[in-house]
Parts: C-alpha cells; sequence; structure tokens
C-alpha cells in the first residue's frame, strides 16, 4: 500500500519524546496538513536546568507548525480548542497525558495510537523496557484506535520485530521508531479509505508496563543470570541498571549498560566476580558478564576500556 494519499488529511499530531519524531515526518512526507502538535510542556534539563522543549515541541517550531502544551485536557476550554482545529484524525506517539472523551470523540476518523508493543501485551507506559525485562523474544508496533481504557481499543494494523540478546531498550526503541515511522502512514491511509477494519483485542495475555522506577534499577544478584541480563539490558542507556562495589573506601555506584550470559557455571556467592573480566556469579550457579559500565562523574566505557582504570578482581563482591 502506498504512503501517498488521493486527498490529505488534517491531522492534530499528539506525541513528546524522540521516538514521536519520525512518525510525524512520515506525515508530513505523505502530504497530510499538521493542523497542530500537541506535546509534554518544556521541563528544566541539564546542569543549567534550563526549562527545555519535548523533541517533538522542537522540531514542530523549528517547521512552523503551531504547538500546544496544555499541562491537561481536561478542561471544557482545551477540549473545545482541540474540537476547533477540526481534525480529520489524532495520531498519538507516546504523549504523556490522557485523553478524555471529548478529545478522543472530536476527530472524524478517531485517534489513531502507535504503541509499542503487540497488544494486549504491556499496555502502560513503559512497553520497550518491561518486554526487555521479561525476557520477551518478540513486540512490535500496534496502529490502535484509542478509547476510554488504557491501550484497550481494536487494532488496525500491526509490524513484530524480535528482541534479541543483543537488543538494549535504546536499540529496541530506535528500531521501533523506524517501524512506527513505517506504518503510521499505512495505518492511517487505511483508516481513512475503510480498507483496513478495527479488530478488537484478545481477552488473555494482558500484561501492565508500569513505569520505571527507582526500585527496578538496582541488581539482585540472587536472581538467574537470564533475568539480570534482561534486567541490565531493558533498562539500558537509561535510567540504568546499577549495583555497589566495596572498594576499600566505601561502596562505588556503578550504573550497568550492557552485559551478556555466559556458559561459566560456579558456586560463588552471588554477586561475586569469578574472573577478570568482569563475569558476575549469579543465584542460579550462571554468570552475567558486564560489557559496559560507568563510574559516578565518568563516561560509559566498553569493559576492556573501563578494567584497566577500576580494580574489579575476581572475588570482589557487587551489591
Amino acid at each position: 500500500m502506498s504512503n501517498e494519499l488521493k486527498k490529505p488529511l488534517r491531522i492534530a499530531f499528539m506525541g513528546s519524546p524522540s521516538i514521536a519524531l519520525g512518525v510525524l515526518e512520515a506525515l508530513i512526507a505523505a502530504g497530510h496538513e499538521i493542523a497542530c502538535v500537541y506535546s509534554q510542556p518544556p521541563r528544566p534539563a541539564g546542569r543549567g536546568q534550563k526549562l527545555t522543549p519535548t523533541p517533538v515541541h522542537a522540531f514542530a517550531e523549528a517547521h512552523g507548525i503551531d504547538v500546544r502544551t496544555p499541562k491537561s485536557l481536561r478542561k471544557a476550554q482545551a477540549q473545545a480548542e482541540f474540537a476547533e482545529l477540526n481534525p480529520d484524525a489524532a495520531v498519538v506517539v507516546a504523549y504523556g497525558l490522557i485523553l478524555p472523551q471529548p478529545i478522543l470523540d472530536a476527530p472524524r476518523l478517531g485517534c489513531l495510537n502507535m504503541h509499542a508493543s503487540i497488544l494486549p501485551r504491556w499496555r502502560g507506559a513503559a512497553p520497550i523496557q518491561r518486554a526487555i525485562m521479561a525476557g520477551d523474544t518478540e513486540t512490535g508496533i500496534d496502529a490502535m484506535l484509542m478509547e476510554a481504557g488504557l491501550d484497550t481499543g481494536p487494532v488496525l494494523a500491526s509490524i513484530r520485530t524480535p528482541i534479541t540478546r543483543e537488543d538494549t531498550a535504546g536499540t529496541l526503541h530506535d528500531r521501533l521508531a523506524r517501524l512506527a515511522a513505517d506504518l503510521a502512514p499505512r495505518a492511517l491511509s487505511g483508516l481513512a479509505d475503510g480498507s483496513l477494519k478495527p479488530v478488537a483485542q484478545i481477552g488473555d495475555g494482558m500484561t501492565y508496563a508500569a513505569k520505571i522506577t527507582a526500585n527496578d534499577q538496582r541488581v539482585d544478584w540472587s536472581k538467574p543470570a537470564a533475568e539480570v541480563d534482561c534486567l541490565i539490558r531493558g533498562l539500558a542507556p537509561a535510567p540504568g541498571a546499577w549495583c555497589e562495589a566495596d572498594l576499600g573506601q566505601g561502596p562505588v555506584r556503578l550504573k550497568l549498560l550492557f552485559s551478556e550470559l555466559t556458559n561459566l557455571r560456579n558456586t560463588a556467592p552471588p554477586g561475586t566476580l569469578i574472573d577478570d573480566q568482569l563475569a558476575v556469579a549469579c543465584g542460579d550457579g550462571r554468570a552475567v558478564r558486564l560489557l559496559r559500565l560507568q563510574k559516578p562523574g565518568g563516561k560509559p566505557l566498553d569493559a576492556r576500556d573501563f578494567i584497566p582504570g577500576m580494580p574489579l578482581a575476581a572475588g570482589t563482591r557487587l551489591t
């Protein structure tokens, strides 16, 4: 199916982070009219805590597209202003605000959400991270018509992709962003001309992708090695899993950014380095090798560059 439409649509685009940028660019390239972009309000960032717009906000402003950044869409005035745009459809990608029913009802074709999982697997805020952390072997992008419920709407179209042992949340995010950019114009075209029919989600297999919190980040070395590896990769590059190493002058926090499973079997207590190449004993007698790390105030480094500057010899305990 071509991404080009015989009749361009008037679109309200709603998105905030970088995963949404490719979709917005693809809709523009397909010839649609972007009536307005909605994005999260600018927030303090960097050492100076300067108010910084979201990637979608910055892109839209640079391209002369009207941008709105309400803190909520629950007030009648915000809902009336949205309806006055008279959009054919809204396209939503990781926007970050709940859409009340009057917003959902305003576009004549509805609100199309590009969701980063194969629904009903991983409804919620962090589907990319949670899929890797859970050891899933496949995920994808769903083009879903939105309802009032959390990611409960019928699905128009999907693209699937495997999750490999080399994937981090960062690499999977970038791949899914490309897939979303490919799928969104096709799904929108199918919605407009009726060639794609929404299919209700199946009732089984729903899981909730809760927002990542500080409680998720500390590594528990008593867990099986595969689970530890999935945690490290699922939280990389940000916010990052972490552990502490006591090197004689108090604990040092290490951010763990990439790892791999090893074939090493051992009886060492969980958290013990079992060689000089950062293989760490886990709770099932297997080990995870740390391949990319970051110490406080330092840059992320591959293990071969990290080891000379940090005395993490065999027998060191990580907690």
